[in-house]
C-alpha cells in the first residue's frame, strides 16, 4: 500500500470515528411545544435551561428542540397526551375543573421568592397533591410558580378600593377568585392575548406577575403597577412529558433524568428564572418615564389580608373534597417557604 493510500485510509477511519461520535452524541431529540412569545423567559430562558440540564445529565445523548405556535395554551395537555409533541408547559388556571389541587400554590399570603415557592410546590405535590392524579396521561417533570402577581393598569390607582368595578384580565383559578372578591369584572384571555386586549381597551388592566411587564409588553399598555406585598396570587404551572416518549428512552437515561433533572432540580431552576424576570421587569418599569409603581398602604394590606382569608378557606375546602389533605399541604408550603 502506498503512503497516499495509507493516509487516505487513516483519514477515512478518522472521519467515520467523528461521524460516529456526532451520531451518538444526540441519540434522542425531544420536541418541545410552547405557547408564550419567543422573547418571554419561558422560551428565552426556561426551556433552554431544561435542554442544558438534560444534555448535561445524559452526556449529550438526549437533546430537544423548541417549537412555538403548535397549539393554544389550553390545548397543550391534550397535545402531549396524544403525542403531537414530547414536552410542554401548562398553566393550570386555563382549564377550569380539570385541575383543583394545583390551586394550593396559587393562594395569596405566601411570602418568598418564586424559587422557594417552586421547590415547596414540588415537595407538596410529591407528598400530597399527586394523590389526586390530576395529571394522569402525562409525566409531570416540574411544578413551579411565578412570583407574586400584581395589578397592572392603564390608569393609575392608589388604593385597593379603586380595583372594584375595573375590567381586569384574570387567569382563572385563584386569580379569578381574588378578582371577584375585590369587586373587579373578570375577563379571561390567555396570556399571549393580553397585549391586544389592553391595547384595544377591552380591559382596564390585568393581574399578572411583574415578570409580565417585559414578557408581555405591559410596560407599553399598562404603565401603572399597583403592588401588594406578597402579591394577590401566584400562578401554577407544570412542565409535562409524553409518557410513551419517556418509556422509550433507555433505562439508564430514564434513571438519570429522574434523579438529576426532573422534579425538584428543574422546579428550582425554573423558579430562579421567574425571579430574575421580576427583577428585570421592575428595572424596566423604573426606567420608563411614563410608568409608575404604587405600593399598597398598610391599611389596604390589612384589608386584603382579610379578603384573602376567605379565598384561602374556600380553596382549602374545595381541595379537601378531592381527598387530599389540603390543610397539611398548605401548612407544608408555608413552612417550606419560610425555611428556604
Amino acid at each position: 500500500m502506498t503512503k497516499l493510500n495509507t493516509l487516505s485510509t487513516l483519514l477515512a477511519g478518522a472521519a467515520l470515528a467523528v461521524t460516529g461520535t456526532v451520531a451518538s452524541a444526540q441519540d434522542y431529540t425531544l420536541t418541545i411545544s410552547s405557547w408564550a412569545p419567543p422573547t418571554h423567559n419561558i422560551n428565552a430562558k426556561m426551556w433552554p435551561k431544561f435542554i442544558e440540564m438534560v444534555e448535561e445529565a445524559t452526556d449529550g445523548r438526549v437533546t430537544a428542540e423548541l417549537k412555538l405556535g403548535l397549539a393554544p395554551p389550553p390545548a397543550q395537555m391534550d397535545m402531549i397526551m396524544d403525542g403531537a409533541a414530547d414536552a410542554s408547559i401548562i398553566f393550570h388556571g386555563y382549564q377550569a375543573g380539570r385541575f383543583v389541587t394545583t390551586k394550593m400554590i396559587e393562594l395569596p399570603g405566601y411570602e418568598g421568592s418564586a424559587e422557594a415557592a417552586s421547590v415547596a410546590y414540588w415537595r407538596a405535590y410529591e407528598k400530597y397533591l399527586s394523590e389526586a392524579d390530576e395529571h394522569r396521561g402525562v409525566k409531570v417533570i416540574a411544578m413551579h410558580t411565578h412570583g407574586p402577581a400584581q395589578v397592572h393598569v392603564a390608569e393609575k390607582i392608589e388604593s385597593l378600593d379603586e380595583i372594584a368595578g375595573l375590567k381586569l384580565r384574570v387567569p382563572g383559578g385563584v386569580g379569578s377568585a381574588v378578582g371577584d372578591a375585590l369587586g373587579a369584572t373578570g375577563i379571561q384571555v390567555p396570556a399571549p392575548k393580553v397585549y391586544e386586549t389592553l391595547a384595544s381597551n377591552a380591559a382596564d388592566g390585568v393581574v399578572m406577575p411583574v415578570d409580565s411587564r417585559k414578557g408581555f409588553n405591559l410596560i407599553e399598555v399598562a404603565p401603572h403597577l399597583y403592588e401588594m406585598p406578597g402579591g394577590f396570587y401566584r400562578g401554577s404551572f407544570a412542565f409535562i412529558m409524553n409518557e410513551d416518549t419517556f418509556a422509550s428512552l433507555p433505562e439508564d437515561i430514564q434513571q438519570v433524568l429522574d434523579e438529576e433533572v426532573f422534579g425538584e432540580p428543574l422546579s428550582r431552576e425554573i423558579g430562579k428564572i421567574w425571579d430574575g424576570g421580576d427583577i428585570e421587569s421592575l428595572e424596566a418599569t423604573e426606567a420608563a418615564a411614563d410608568n409608575t409603581i404604587t405600593e399598597a398602604s398598610e391599611a389596604d394590606q390589612a384589608k386584603f389580608k382579610e379578603i384573602a382569608s376567605g379565598v384561602i378557606d374556600a380553596v382549602i375546602e374545595e381541595v379537601s373534597a378531592t381527598g387530599v389533605d389540603a390543610g397539611a399541604a398548605h401548612e407544608m408550603i408555608m413552612n417550606e417557604m419560610a425555611n428556604y
